[in-house]
């Protein structure tokens, strides 16, 4: 950060906004894939699998987006909260980068 005396709720706006943001993008892009794609180096038990939780950190994000605003954005999420969402995007990558890389062939 350029500033690390920027008020609290300042740096809430500065680094947990875009975060949230980033976290409803990549959980929208990977539930498209799940949704419209059948990929053939997983069951479609693990597709499953995968879609509902997407699908549940959706919602979970949702209400941790709602928090915020309705907060007027001066409430933090704990990393226990953060770190599994990130650790899911980070997933979802994988399997599309496999899946362009399976599409290539």
């Amino acid at each position: 950060m350029s500033d690390s005396n920027l008020p609290g709720t300042e740096l809430l706006k500065t680094v947990l906004e875009p975060l949230l943001e980033d976290f409803q993008h990549w959980f929208t892009r990977s539930r498209h894939l799940l949704e419209t794609e059948q990929l053939s180096f997983m069951s479609d038990q693990e597709q499953s699998d995968l879609l509902l939780r997407v699908k549940q950190a959706q919602e979970e994000l949702s209400t941790a987006k709602m928090l915020f605003a309705a907060t007027d954005k001066q409430v933090g999420i704990d990393m226990a909260t953060l770190m599994p969402w990130h650790q899911l995007v980070t997933e979802c990558w994988n399997v599309a980068m496999r899946f362009r890389q399976e599409r290539q062939v």
